[in-house]
């Protein structure tokens, strides 16, 4: 989702939007330094942690908060919610009509308006599943 106050576009930052646009797991911003420079990318982990604010700011990326670290994810254009694995990150975005009903009916019976919500559901993927039965 992009949005019309959108963030200047610099090197870093696209190669930022490129690393996550390839991956369909969170990354956190050490990880995403990481996988920069081993590309030879020159991205300093402080212009990688105000890129990843930036970003979820306009709507580029999700934050995640994975135990007591917050992971990055590029994201889809449309409302949807995110079921993670709690072992190696992977993520599904998922839609949750019941849900959004849900939110609203609340938000309706409170008086609330302009009503936001984050979801995250979490669990462990058929890959985790397997190798922790191994």
């Amino acid at each position: 989702m992009t949005s019309t106050n959108q963030p200047r576009s610099t090197r870093q930052r696209r190669a930022i939007d490129e690393l996550l646009a390839s991956t369909n797991q969170l990354m956190t911003a050490q990880q995403i330094h990481q996988q920069l420079s081993r590309r030879g990318e020159a991205v300093g982990l402080a212009t990688v942690y105000r890129t990843l604010t930036a970003m979820v700011e306009s709507g580029d990326a999700d934050a995640v908060r994975i135990g007591q670290e917050l992971a990055y994810r590029r994201c889809s254009a449309t409302h949807h919610h995110h079921l993670t694995c709690r072992n190696c990150g992977q993520t599904v975005e998922i839609s949750a009509p019941p849900l959004e009903l849900w939110a609203r009916t609340v938000a309706q019976e409170h008086h609330y308006e302009a009503v936001e919500h984050v979801i995250e559901i979490s669990g462990l993927c058929p890959s985790c599943q397997v190798a922790t039965v191994e």
